[in-house]
């Protein structure tokens, strides 16, 4: 048995899509299950309910094989800590019943102080391991994927914006790559104990070298504009987001660029989508859309 957390999510949906074509028994977390596709539905065992809810949690894990755990976000959370602790403690009590658990970290575990939500992303995998469970832990680096967050300035301005230098590169990934990570050990038996799996994309971009390659992709001018922390924060507040998570992306942007992602690339951390490949397949139709 194959359960699913986060089945409607980004990088949910596209695990479930994956591991849907094997003969494996599958079960979802599901808020909605109405959300979830017609044939999914029909092939999957559904647990209505929140990954917060320590029952619901017990009821859908007992028994399973391999668990994909994901911690959605919750941009209006108090507390970035508290927020990944209330998803992660129901999942630690319930692992007994576990044979296997993948989840979504980030790249940079050797570091991670002070980076946002990605220091509490690793308090989530030393939780997840300290209870002996067999694990991956996967680790990427931002989503291309999160440039979709800002769609209309970059169709209606021609700009994204960041706290990040234009100049400063580092390694991005697609979420379709981590989905196929996931759903590759989700369906893989034969792996035990606890390990990190890095997946970095092709290439490591700036900021700047993404806007030109979204120029071209996009077929008109597209630039980036470097915001400082403070009114980065405050303008995510002022449109409803906590300060708590605002101040946890600027943090997490500030660890980036002091080094959080420099680990060595090594050949088994390669995922194969470029920037340009998911521009022209991803951000042009949600951009033309």
């Amino acid at each position: 048995m194959i359960v699913v957390t986060t089945p409607t999510g980004s990088i949910g949906h596209q695990v479930l899509d994956l591991v849907a074509d094997s003969d494996q028994p599958i079960r979802v977390i599901a808020r909605d299950p109405a959300r979830l596709a017609p044939h999914i539905r029909e092939r999957v065992d559904v647990v209505r309910g929140s990954t917060t809810d320590r029952d619901v949690i017990a009821a859908a894990v007992k028994g399973a094989d391999t668990v994909f755990w994901l911690v959605p976000p919750n941009p209006s959370a108090p507390s970035v800590p508290g927020h990944v602790l209330e998803f992660v403690t129901p999942l630690c009590e319930a692992l007994d019943s576990v044979g296997r658990v993948v989840a979504v970290s980030s790249l940079g575990r050797t570091g991670g102080r002070k980076a946002g939500q990605i220091s509490a992303i690793f308090a989530m995998d030393a939780l997840i391991e300290s209870s002996g469970v067999h694990y991956r832990s996967l680790c990427p680096p931002g989503f291309m994927d999160n440039l979709l967050r800002q769609v209309d300035p970059i169709r209606n301005l021609g700009t994204f914006f960041g706290t990040i230098s234009g100049d400063f590169r580092a390694p991005t990934c697609a979420t379709r790559d981590i989905a196929a990570v996931a759903a590759r050990l989700l369906l893989d038996e034969s792996w035990t104990g606890q390990d990190s799996v890095e997946i970095r994309g092709p290439e490591e971009l700036s900021h700047n070298e993404m806007a030109r390659i979204m120029s071209e992709v996009l077929g008109r001018s597209i630039g980036y504009q470097q915001v400082p922390a403070a009114d980065y924060a405050a303008s995510l507040t002022a449109h409803g987001m906590s300060a708590a998570w605002a101040q946890g992306l600027v943090d997490m942007s500030a660890a980036v660029e002091n080094g959080l992602y420099d680990t060595p690339r090594t050949p088994e951390s390669y995922s194969p989508t470029g920037f340009r490949q998911w521009c022209a397949e991803v951000l042009a139709p949600a951009v033309a859309g």
